[in-house]
């Protein structure tokens, strides 16, 4: 992990806790042998400034943007999983001036999509929110204000509505279909190297409590956080991280084996 200046902590700084004990992040020794600079979390890990940054990068490339422990508690296979104030992972990472610009522009990009849904009207091209998440007939307000017209179309074609309403699978409109259902049920199938005696699952996952379509890069656990609602859940079993964990382990088979191919897209119960 190398950057054009190497990052290092100010010895000086009392604020901080500094430790003598391996990164938690990166516990692959030194070649040196120096375990200088390695500050404490504020869940009690240690880090080091590339480390940190390295991590809360690859969070924020998988759509994340609240940055969690991913460290092993002391003595079992549990991830501490503590969430970390982004001004903590600020100081901590020793994040430069470019660095700070990148990681607050995807935070705010990555907030302000993860309760909204936004798309185009048909009619006047004003972006217009859908609240209901089950129901796929939207009427522009806009239209309805400025044109007096009672605008209503289809979410998922973006013609005008046909049929009746509510609906949350299609409109009777003639090729109205939800592309990222066809995608659940004939996705291909993939691995997870890490997790013993699995040898296939489907590659890609509606998130069981939001929908929102996701794909596991194949790393480390069985378990994903999707990206828009931060829940995580078992991308073997379907279940969530909690559920599955009574019965099975990050690295294991899950007790009711791999989840078949989705054939619904779960509607997210918003409070």
């Amino acid at each position: 992990m190398s950057s054009e200046h190497e990052k290092a902590y100010d010895p000086s700084d009392s604020t901080l806790k500094f430790v003598d004990r391996p990164d938690d992040l990166d516990p692959l020794p030194p070649e040196d042998g120096d375990l200088a600079q390695r500050a404490e979390m504020s869940c009690g890990h240690a880090v080091t400034p590339e480390s940190l940054t390295a991590w809360c990068r690859s969070l924020l490339d998988q759509g994340q943007y609240k940055f969690k422990c991913p460290a092993l508690k002391e003595g079992t296979l549990q991830k501490c999983n503590k969430e970390w104030p982004y001004q903590e992972v600020r100081r901590l990472a020793v994040l430069t001036a470019e660095e700070m610009q990148h990681f607050e522009e995807n935070m705010a990009r990555l907030a302000a999509t993860q309760f909204c849904e936004f798309k185009a009207c048909p009619g006047c091209k004003t972006y217009v929110e859908r609240e209901n998440l089950g129901n796929l007939c939207v009427q522009c307000t806009l239209c309805v204000a400025d044109k007096k017209l009672m605008r209503q179309f289809c979410w998922q074609c973006l013609k005008p509505w046909k049929g009746r309403a509510p609906r949350s699978d299609r409109c009777d409109n003639h090729g109205c279909v939800n592309l990222d259902l066809a995608i659940l049920k004939s996705c291909g199938m993939t691995t997870l190297p890490a997790v013993e005696g699995v040898h296939t699952c489907p590659s890609i996952r509606a998130c069981p409590t939001c929908g929102q379509k996701v794909e596991h890069d194949r790393s480390g656990c069985k378990n994903i956080i999707c990206p828009r609602c931060q829940i995580e859940f078992c991308f073997m079993c379907l279940k969530l991280t909690p559920e599955c964990l009574k019965e099975s382990s990050y690295f294991i088979p899950c007790k009711g084996g791999v989840a078949p191919r989705q054939t619904s897209i779960p509607i997210w119960r918003r409070s």
